[in-house]
């Protein structure tokens, strides 16, 4: 990654809570930034936008708005760029993007208070586009609707594709996030980017889980997406997803400190008071860090509190364990160490295994 481009961090902040000492961060990048300097495609669209000048340019990011000047002065196209961007109509997007509008030495035309894409929408087609040729700043993230309305009304839409993503040339550290993900290992996957949402589920897909990844985020571990056009890419899966009121990392680091504690269960076995969290389990108290293959198996057991599971529905459940039948036993074995109170799980003959869960006074009953 280069230059003043962001990493690109998203899913890759995941978090397995722990005890009292805070949480654990599993970290996956899921995407990386094509340099601008090697970008034949943005190469082109400046050296066209220099050569036919549009008569409004719309500027998203100010971290893309600056790569791009820095990457047309290194390619001797820096004046040329500066003059056809005084001479249009020049709309910033959010008051970022209008600092770095003025770093330049610019001024823009107009810049919402907000930064709503749809806001910005709404000026054009206000204005009226018809015959009009806008050159749109793209940075990564799905627009919804907004090249379709542009061209709609009427005008040409230039795209200037100020960085593109590719995924990651390293691929365990996502392969990591996915299998801890599939195994429930994680309380939340948060996701910083809406092209990282789809790398993920495109990595998913390649790899034959996909299916089992949709179910872990929809039912087991939280997303949280640091604003709505991030969540875009899982809502369309039908995946929940959470936001702070304020689309930065900070109130997500918030939000994930609201939420994680209330979502904890709680749960009174074999005389004990148990509380499964993310990669670690709290027996009375005491942290317990448990295998990604025992907390597969706890987390199955935990969904079904005092029912039997079966040893097929344990092996289905366990990452990467093929068909036979002793990994789950082997499993089992290194998780009861681990939790440090064998009674907690019960062998329940030919049959499989259950949770020890203690009866609450409404489950007894005079015979």
């Amino acid at each position: 990654m280069g230059g003043a481009l962001p990493r690109a961090r998203g899913p890759g902040h995941s978090r397995g809570r722990a005890g009292g000492g805070g949480g654990a961060v599993v970290h996956g990048p899921a995407l990386r930034i094509v340099p601008l300097a090697d970008d034949a495609e943005l190469l082109a669209a400046t050296e066209e936008l220099i050569g036919h000048t549009p008569d409004v340019v719309v500027a998203t990011t100010a971290i893309g708005f600056r790569g791009w000047v820095e990457a047309a002065e290194g390619w001797g196209y820096g004046d040329a760029l500066l003059g056809v961007l005084r001479g249009v109509e020049l709309l910033a997007r959010g008051p970022k993007v209008k600092g770095a509008v003025r770093a330049a030495g610019l001024t823009e035309s107009w810049s919402p208070s907000s930064e709503s894409m749809a806001v910005v929408l709404d000026r054009l087609l206000t204005e009226g586009v018809a015959g009009r040729r806008i050159a749109l700043q793209l940075h990564g993230e799905p627009l919804p609707g907004f090249v379709e309305a542009l061209t709609a009304g009427g005008a040409e839409v230039v795209g200037v594709p100020v960085y593109r993503w590719m995924p990651p040339e390293d691929l365990g550290p996502l392969d990591r996030l996915l299998d801890v993900t599939l195994a429930r290992g994680l309380d939340a996957v948060t996701f910083t980017s809406a092209p990282a949402a789809a790398s993920l589920f495109a990595r998913a897909a390649e790899r034959g889980v996909r299916d089992e990844l949709l179910a872990a985020l929809r039912h087991d571990v939280l997303a949280v997406c640091v604003g709505p056009v991030t969540a875009l890419p899982l809502q369309a899966q039908g995946i929940d997803t959470h936001q702070p009121e304020r689309f930065r990392l900070g109130p997500l680091v918030q939000l994930l400190c609201r939420e994680l504690p209330g979502r904890a269960r709680v749960l009174p076995v074999a005389g004990h008071r148990v509380e499964v969290r993310g990669h670690a389990v709290l027996v009375d108290g005491s942290l317990r860090p448990v295998p990604p293959a025992g907390m597969a198996l706890l987390g199955l057991l935990t969904r079904r509190p005092g029912w039997v599971v079966s040893r097929a529905d344990l092996l289905r459940a366990l990452p990467g364990a093929g068909r036979d039948e002793h990994a789950v036993e082997t499993a089992m074995a290194r998780l009861r160490t681990a939790l440090g109170a064998p009674k907690l799980i019960q062998t329940v003959v030919k049959r499989g295994y259950r949770l020890a869960l203690d009866a609450s006074p409404s489950d007894k009953y005079d015979g």
